[in-house]
């Protein structure tokens, strides 16, 4: 019979509803400049830094989920700075006539390295027409000659081109060719020199910025040492005369972001080994070595191009975890990348962000086209950011999930025939993405309604707890009851992580269940030993576990095992427990609650089901309206609880009890029912004499 000695709280519809208005459309205030970048203030105050600083290793880190705007807050934020090209270059390799395998590296003004290049292309056209000319009047020309010929030729050049590297490559030119008069020698057995000979004295223009107005913005995504760094030709098996190292040279990212900004996969780049270590020297010396690092030795025959001085800012993209990774990893990393922009995945549900929202939804109506959006659709789609967030009080700043379902809304609008997208058109579209996403989800419903897996759904059972778990299937998740048993015996092994002993369980969902041995001997074993072997067990589970959100399950489990009380199993639960006993939020608490429910629907279950959640997570609470629907005719329950105390008397109808002033728990309590258990399990184990 239950007793009715204590209280439980129960959550009415009007708590578990939450929703938006369509009138908050009206009265959110102004729509910001910027739509596509909302709830990211240190982000961006970060980006502004670090982009303003142009010291030694203010490079940036920016760091967040994908879709929280990463890519288009580093457009927007390196934009500001755009018109300033001071730090522009063209740049270009040059023949080496001393050291052919190390070519020069050449820089020049914007439009300077065009011009220079077809400067030299005219030289060179000139020169074989001079040369045609002196060798159809005699059959040989000197070496004086061609030197003079080169030297009055090339006077523009050296004119224009005040660098002293062109000066001396000037100077080499006409040295060279005055070297190889012999080839253009009639009478000579070899042959004339043809236009391969001249392809030295032409440049490889690497990077160009005659028509360049803003400071270049590169983004790589896949950054391999050839991309990054630029790449050689490789030679033939043999190399002859007709092989120009400096012609061979092929710019990367780098080279091509030089002057301004460079965006790179953090996740990609420690992917190809060696990379980051090749990149690293890069940004302590500020110079540019092109090099194949995959060519064996007798390919690349020892071409080292001149290193090029490259002024650049270097943004890495990638998750919080590769932050961490590169901080823990490399000391000189923070050395390198002094500023780190965060990208939050969640934000205040602030008038202001909800205004920013509302932009977003507009400015992708209009720029995509779509179908009219109307009051109620962006009251929902709210809704649906919210669930993303997975708080009441807070909104997604994946914008990319509202884009979604935008466009999918407005398929789905056009499939119904409607002519603007309202809430029952989203509504629509977010039950057809459950729907083509459920396939494991009926899968493991199927064998639940068949036996194959077996979770028993009414009754009472000792030591059995139905909880819930959530199961990612791609971008989408779902929930599902998981059946937690527990055995005791009498032992000293205290409690035994079956899933730990089968190599199935994670170190957070190890330390949940020290957790638990430790609220034992805080609670009950404060006069003798505990001394107790205890299986715990998910059951017909195969798969790893890890995390702490079963952990309050696990407890009822055990405590139930223990004190040999059985408890309901037309309630689910879930939460995480810490040692004094009480109950602490857990993630997809949702997708939990809508599992359960859904495998009671499928089972026509009228025993009342519910759940019992820790009652933090009531702002997580964003249900679908037929849950809603549910609660309201009684046929679904969701019970918020503080301690463990309290779920145990919802599971059990009997009052746990608390100590009174002579440290006992009252007669016919649950808690003085476990306490006794454990006292027996201790005797039992005592040494006999």
């Amino acid at each position: 019979m239950a007793d009715l000695r204590f209280s439980r709280r129960e959550l009415t519809a009007d708590e578990a509803r939450f929703t938006y208005s369509p009138s908050i459309v009206e009265s959110c205030g102004p729509i910001p400049e910027h739509p596509a970048i909302i709830g990211q203030p240190r982000a961006m105050r970060a980006l502004e830094m670090g982009l303003s600083i142009p010291g030694k290793g203010y490079n940036i880190f920016v760091s967040g989920d994908p879709g929280t705007g990463r890519s288009t807050a580093i457009r927007l934020a390196t934009a500001t700075y755009a018109n300033d090209i001071s730090q522009l270059r063209d740049i270009a390799f040059i023949h080496n006539f001393r050291h052919p395998d190390t070519p020069v590296a050449v820089t020049f003004r914007p439009g300077e390295g065009k011009a220079f290049v077809l400067a030299m292309k005219n030289f060179v056209t000139r020169l074989r027409q001079e040369i045609a000319k002196r060798l159809a009047q005699s059959d040989r020309i000197d070496s004086p000659t061609l030197s003079t010929l080169a030297h009055t030729l090339l006077t523009d050049i050296t004119e224009k081109f005040t660098d002293t590297t062109i000066q001396t490559h000037m100077h080499h030119i006409q040295q060279d060719l005055a070297e190889h008069a012999y080839l253009f020698d009639q009478d000579s057995p070899q042959e004339m020199p043809n236009g391969s000979f001249f392809l030295r004295y032409s440049v490889n223009l690497l990077v160009d910025h005659e028509l360049t107005d803003a400071r270049p913005l590169v983004f790589e995504s896949h950054p391999t040492f050839a991309n990054l760094f630029g790449s050689l030709d490789a030679p033939g098996e043999t190399r002859d005369e007709r092989y120009l190292p400096f012609l061979s040279i092929h710019a990367g990212s780098l080279l091509r972001a030089a002057g301004g900004y460079i965006v790179i996969s953090a996740e990609e780049m420690l992917t190809v080994e060696g990379l980051w270590e090749a990149f690293k020297r890069f940004l302590t010396t500020s110079a540019l070595v092109i090099q194949n690092a995959t060519l064996s030795p007798s390919r690349s025959a020892g071409i080292r191009p001149e290193p090029v001085p490259l002024s650049l800012k270097v943004l890495l993209v990638g998750s919080e975890d590769s932050y961490d990774a590169f901080c823990e990893h490399d000391p000189d990393f923070l050395k390198l990348f002094k500023v780190s922009a965060e990208f939050d995945y969640t934000m205040p549900a602030t008038t202001e962000n909800i205004a920013g929202c509302i932009g977003f939804v507009r400015m992708i109506e209009s720029e995509e086209h779509l179908l009219p959006i109307d009051a109620t659709a962006i009251a929902e789609l709210l809704r649906f950011s919210a669930l993303a967030a997975e708080s009441r009080d807070e909104l997604t700043t994946q914008l990319s999930l509202l884009a979604d379902l935008l466009r999918e809304s407005d398929y789905w609008a056009k499939t119904m025939g409607v002519a603007a997208i309202d809430k029952e058109v989203v509504l629509r579209a977010i039950q057809e993405r459950d729907y083509v996403s459920s396939v494991t989800e009926n899968r493991i419903f199927d064998e639940i309604a068949s036996g194959e897996m077996i979770i028993a759904l009414d009754g009472h059972k000792t030591g059995v707890v139905n909880g819930l778990a959530v199961l990612d299937r791609g971008p989408s998740s779902f929930g599902t009851p998981t059946v937690i048993s527990a055995t005791v015996a009498p032992g000293n092994e205290g409690i035994v992580n079956i899933e730990h002993e089968a190599g199935l369980s994670g170190e957070i969902h190890d330390k949940g269940l020290l957790i638990l041995e430790g609220y034992l001997r805080k609670r009950y074993a404060r006069n003798f030993p505990l001394s107790i072997y205890s299986g715990i067990c998910f059951e017909q589970s195969y798969a790893e576990i890890d995390g702490d959100s079963a952990s309050s399950s696990e407890l009822y489990a055990l405590l139930s095992a223990i004190g040999e009380i059985p408890v309901k199993q037309n309630i689910a639960v879930t939460g995480s427990v810490n040692q004094m006993g009480e109950l602490q939020p857990v993630g997809g608490i949702n997708e939990k609650i809508t599992g359960f429910y859904h495998v009671c629907e499928r089972l026509k279950l009228k025993n009342h089901p519910g759940v019992i959640i820790p009652v933090q997570n009531i702002k997580s609470l964003i249900l679908p309206y037929e849950i809603i629907e549910a609660i309201e005719r009684k046929e679904f329950h969701i019970y918020p609880v503080q301690t463990i105390d309290e779920g145990m008397q919802i599971l059990t109808d009997r009052l746990a009890g608390s100590r009174n002033q002579k440290g006992n728990f009252p007669p016919d309590t649950l808690n003085r029912a476990i306490e006794d258990r454990l006292k027996d399990l201790f005797e039992i184990s005592r040494p006999q004499n």
